[in-house]
């Protein structure tokens, strides 16, 4: 009788509810700690994130018990989706440890804006050693008379001058205009010949002076 009355009072069904939970924390422990024992020591092979979104790598890594940790945007790249992986390490098809960390670089939206620099009284060579240092490549050159060699006379974009504080996107071809260092006329050079055809009597024009 004080069985079926222990059984029906509240104390046994809060002491059930509290062993209940024990053996499901327990279960989870060791469910847990044998998947570890298991996995302890295994070599994982890292996938190829490359020109991966950053969410869809953290999910593949997650997968893995691996990490995906961005380290830096870098400057845009045309051959990779913008906002994707371009760069990670460890690399693809390395053997890592479970929990490693993948470290991976961002490829940006897409070209920074550049602001044009001073052009004036350049030479070629200034400009092309201005050009790569802010990112700018040079296109096509032509060069027109003048007096100033290798000057850059112009800078254009698709056919439109450009002059200092204007816009173009990293990574543009620029079209110069150089100086070729020749003279932007003629001199007339009048040779014997040419006297000769003028019929002009040279010594009818001279004075007899008479000593």
């Amino acid at each position: 009788m004080k069985l079926i009355r222990f059984i029906k009072s509240a104390s046994f069904f809060k002491q059930l509810f509290l062993a209940t939970i024990i053996v499901g924390v327990l279960s989870f422990l060791l469910i847990n700690f044998l998947d570890f024992l298991t996995r302890h020591g295994e070599e994982i092979i890292v996938p190829d994130l490359k020109k991966m979104k950053i969410e869809i790598a953290e999910q593949k890594l997650d997968e893995l018990g691996m990490e995906a940790l961005v380290l830096d945007t870098i400057d845009y790249n045309p051959e990779y989706p913008p906002y994707s992986i371009v760069e990670q390490d460890p690399d693809n098809g390395d053997k890592v440890k479970d929990g490693r960390k993948v470290y991976v670089k961002i490829n940006a939206g897409g070209y920074a804006i550049i602001t044009m620099p001073d052009i004036e009284e350049k030479t070629y060579r200034q400009i092309q050693s201005t050009f790569r240092a802010i990112g700018l490549k040079v296109g096509d050159v032509e060069y027109v008379p003048n007096l100033a060699k290798d000057l850059v006379l112009a800078v254009s974009y698709k056919g439109r001058l450009l002059k200092k504080g204007d816009k173009v996107l990293k990574n543009s071809l620029l079209d110069l205009q150089i100086g070729d260092g020749k003279r932007t006329f003629e001199e007339t050079i009048i040779d014997s010949t040419a006297l000769d055809s003028l019929n002009i009597d040279i010594d009818a024009n001279v004075p007899n002076v008479e000593e």
